[in-house]
């Protein structure tokens, strides 16, 4: 006799566990506790087997009963349903450790020694808010161009097209890590080349006028924070390497006594060589008592094992009342060594190129020599100090030609 709603809700617990018979080898099996448990009888290859279907009242008579024929169509196809139910929990939890989440994370784990511990932190929270949401729980091998431009559009129309970009360069790069690993096959992203447009680049904010420079320097003379911070923005505009760089520079790359700092450059790998004009000397030697017996010359506030954060010279420029969005930045320094060099003093593109650490091809193919230039430079980088300290002072300046 098939069960009814009444007879399942009004079964009472007894000493012993005992089954509620319902058709086609489905029951309703009572627990002392008074838990009720689906249970489906069937045979395969001459065995008697039971199928778990569910808790009652979770899964209700109907439901139970269509989670019975599904499995008797299985066994009508030849399928054990107790094998198939095993094989989809296996084929689910292999899928869950494929998914783009956890071969993000795992990537990003990969790669953590060798990146910087705040662009590591930044791509994971860009990965976090603009990408798992929407493809994190996808296996990785299913995510297709289109699933991955869907993300992209989102980040793209609240103005954020160059994160739009980075994203697809990262997402791109997980898929690439999927792939060596074996747990995919191709990266879609290629194919979406093209299909957000450029962002258009906006130029670090810079000051390029020799008045403007001279009072920024006064300004940086009177800066109130730390003398490590102090000294880093003295050596800013004197030396014009890339912030991170000047932040990292390690004492043990410096030749005070020579007047060189030697260290290998951030975006090329390549070892590079910053003549120091006396001004950049006196700086360092100044705060060498303070910094001389740890790594780095500018240590972290809050760690001096780490250098210096990547916010602390743009933070103090806002604290001397500059803003780095429009007026300067720690990179802006570059930018005007970069103008006031040729146009003020006249020197060679070349040469000042070269002191910028930019690729400078030569007629033997060379992109860049660390010593090519090396007089030129450290005349340059004299004769750009000592424009800098009649600035400073307020002097009337008289272009010369270097």
């Amino acid at each position: 006799m098939a069960l009814s709603d009444v007879t399942i809700r009004t079964a009472k617990p007894k000493a012993k566990q005992y089954k509620l018979a319902d058709e086609k080898g489905l029951f309703l099996l009572v627990h002392p506790n008074g838990s009720k448990y689906w249970r489906q009888k069937y045979r395969f290859e001459g065995r008697e087997k039971l199928l778990a279907l569910g808790v009652y009242p979770e899964i209700g008579l109907s439901q139970a009963r269509e989670r019975r024929d599904e499995a008797r169509k299985l066994l009508a196809q030849g399928v054990d349903p107790g094998q198939h139910r095993k094989a989809l929990k296996a084929s689910r939890e292999e899928a869950a450790a494929n998914s783009f989440e956890v071969m993000a994370r795992e990537w990003l784990e990969n790669r953590k020694a060798s990146v910087e511990h705040a662009q590591h932190v930044k791509t994971l929270a860009r990965l976090q808010r603009d990408v798992f949401p929407w493809l994190g729980r996808k296996p990785i091998a299913s995510i297709e161009a289109t699933d991955v431009l869907s993300v992209l559009k989102r980040v793209d129309a609240r103005g954020a097209r160059f994160t739009a970009h980075r994203i697809r360069s990262e997402v791109s790069q997980v898929f690439r890590y999927a792939i060596a690993t074996g747990r995919a096959k191709r990266d879609p992203c290629p194919d979406l080349k093209g299909a957000i447009p450029a962002a258009q680049t906006e130029n670090f904010a810079a000051i390029t006028t020799p008045a403007e420079v001279g009072a920024l320097l006064r300004a940086i003379d009177g800066f109130r924070g730390t003398f490590p911070v102090q000294c880093a923005l003295r050596l800013a505009p004197l030396l014009f390497v890339r912030p991170g760089e000047l932040r990292k520079a390690k004492w043990q790359e410096f030749d005070l006594d020579k007047g060189e700092w030697k260290y290998t450059v951030s975006k090329t790998k390549t070892e590079h060589l910053v003549p120091l004009a006396p001004q950049a000397v006196a700086i360092l030697r100044e705060l060498q008592p303070l910094t001389g017996q740890r790594d780095y010359v500018f240590p972290g506030a809050r760690d001096p094992q780490r250098p210096m954060s990547d916010a602390a010279i743009n933070a103090a420029l806002r604290r001397m009342g500059y803003d780095t969005k429009s007026e300067i930045t720690g990179h802006g320094f570059r930018a005007m060594a970069r103008t006031i060099l040729a146009e003020q003093l006249h020197q060679k593109p070349e040469v000042i190129e070269h002191q910028l650490a930019h690729s400078v091809p030569d007629s033997l193919g060379k992109a860049y020599n660390r010593t090519k230039f090396l007089k030129d430079r450290k005349e340059m980088m004299r004769l750009w100090a000592d424009y800098l300290d009649q600035l400073k002072a307020g002097a009337e300046v008289i272009q010369l030609r270097g």
